[in-house]
């Protein structure tokens, strides 16, 4: 059991996500299918809070410091330039974002992007979710050895 909350919470951790999820669960002799669909549940998790509350919590963490200030200008720039994509292929941008499974992607940065435009939470979460499950599916492929790159 314990190697199923430990899975679940490192899918939900930003930078480490799903990518480090799977190789943990799989090294771990969790059964592929499980895993995959623990590692979605966790990435997804903090998807509409990030969308919700992140530019509160932004707000609040400058008030608070001056060094968390540049820390969140670097990130609200790092956003602002996926957001270009996302702007002129909308729903699909974010979709695209969200699936490739590289470093400075995924639900994180697809949630924060997706704040920083204004999307609604109905709009960016179904986008969102099938980046996961696509991401999720290209990670645990490569991870078994089935793809290779």
């Amino acid at each position: 059991m314990g190697n199923f909350i430990t899975t679940f919470l490192i899918s939900m951790t930003p930078v480490a996500e799903l990518r480090a999820a799977i190789p943990f669960a799989v090294a771990n002799d969790i059964n592929p299918v499980i895993a995959y669909l623990i590692v979605v549940a966790g990435n997804m998790v903090p998807v509409p809070f990030i969308i919700v509350f992140i530019r509160n919590i932004f707000k609040v963490l400058r008030e608070k410091s001056p060094k968390m200030d540049r820390y969140i200008t670097r990130l609200e720039k790092k956003a602002d330039i996926k957001a270009d994509a996302i702007r002129k292929y909308e729903k699909f941008g974010l979709f695209m974002l969200v699936a490739i499974p590289l470093p400075g992607t995924g639900a994180w940065t697809g949630a924060l992007v997706a704040a920083m435009l204004d999307m609604r939470l109905k709009s960016a979460v179904p986008m969102i979710f099938l980046g996961v499950c696509a991401a999720g599916g290209i990670v645990m492929l490569l991870t078994l050895g089935i793809i290779s790159i």
